[in-house]
């Protein structure tokens, strides 16, 4: 089976092919990062008119590269939420449309469950089940994966996700937009340079007792130092380290907590924070000490693209559950939408 896979949550366009025998084929990324970037932020009314424009010559490009055409496609895949309304709609319409013309089944796929199987893409890769760590700009959870479709939420964010806390602190900071990529840069150049730490932050919620999670509270301490002290490169450089360094804990301390509590011994990272490198080292170091194994999608597969929309796509499409549903041919999206087991059905 040959699916299509096309993801329009927010600011970036992801198309791709995924063969069920052969694997990835083909995929295409556009980011629209620069055009925001004008703003500090994404503005959904520029990003769903910019979607509308990239999807179908970005879907050629995928079949080109692939060497195929639209009929050699057996099924599509589309994001269908959660994420901004007017992007999603995007997706969705071009999914149902070619789904008609075509007459092959369309299933609409939830965000985080293609992150949360993105590392599946990579070789070697986990078995269920399995404890997800989702972090992104958006989400901050765990998860107890015993399956496709099988999730039981661990813990999550009471307030800002780990990414939106890194995006929010660089702001503070002074540094360009996307302020995550920009502030991770920034602290792991301060930690070469061998120079002093000057600073230490609270690691909140840390010892709660339960795995969730709370980053704003950072942010408020950051705003402190930055009243407190002169911004010079060397300070900017060493309250970026800090912070690193306090969201890495507690995410690399919460997802051992759910190791240890579920008795899993793999665990899945997955989303746009999972790209950081001192958060990749200290996972990989810590678990190795309780004998867990880590897995990461590719670095190119972090963010959000098209590559596991499709492969998602697939793995439900190939499931008996899945296999007797009625197509999705209309343009149906949830912008919020919840990724438990009871919102994973057609009907949710």
């Amino acid at each position: 089976m040959l699916v299509l896979g096309i993801e329009t949550s927010c600011d970036e366009t992801g198309i791709a092919l995924y063969h069920t025998k052969r694997g990835l084929l083909s995929h295409a990324l556009y980011s629209q990062t620069e055009m925001h970037g004008e703003y500090g932020g994404v503005v959904p009314e520029l990003a769903s008119r910019d979607h509308i424009r990239r999807v179908l010559p970005l879907i050629r490009q995928v079949l080109a590269a692939a060497s195929l055409d639209l009929r050699d496609i057996d099924a599509i895949a589309y994001t269908r939420g959660p994420g901004l309304a007017g992007a999603l709609l995007v997706g969705a319409s071009i999914a149902a449309a070619l789904g008609f013309a075509l007459k092959i089944p369309v299933l609409g796929i939830h965000h985080l469950e293609g992150h949360l199987l993105s590392p599946l893409l990579s070789t070697p890769a986990p078995d269920f089940p399995f404890v997800a760590l989702l972090v992104s700009g958006g989400h901050t959870q765990l998860m107890e994966v015993s399956g496709l479709g099988q999730y039981t939420l661990l813990g999550e964010t009471v307030d800002d996700a780990a990414g939106e806390a890194f995006d929010k602190t660089a702001k503070l900071l002074g540094l360009g937009y996307p302020g995550g990529p920009a502030l991770s840069k920034l602290a792991d150049e301060f930690s070469s340079s061998n120079q002093q730490k000057r600073f230490k932050l609270p690691r909140p919620m840390l010892h709660s007792g339960d795995l969730n999670f709370s980053f704003s509270g950072l942010k408020t301490a950051v705003l402190t130092l930055t009243n407190k002290h002169e911004m010079t490169e060397q300070t900017r450089g060493g309250i970026a380290l800090a912070f690193q360094e306090a969201v890495v804990d507690v995410l690399t301390g919460k997802s051992l907590a759910a190791l240890v509590k579920t008795g899993l011994t793999q665990l899945v990272v997955a989303g746009g924070v999972g790209a950081n490198r001192q958060l990749r080292r200290n996972l990989c170091r810590d678990a190795e000490k309780i004998g867990a194994t880590v897995f990461f999608p590719e670095l190119e597969f972090c963010t959000d693209n098209g590559a596991m929309i499709a492969f998602a796509g697939a793995m439900r499409l190939q499931s008996p559950g899945t296999r007797n549903q009625k197509p999705d041919d209309t343009f149906t999206i949830k912008a919020r939408w919840d990724l438990e087991i009871q919102g994973m059905s057609p009907e949710a």
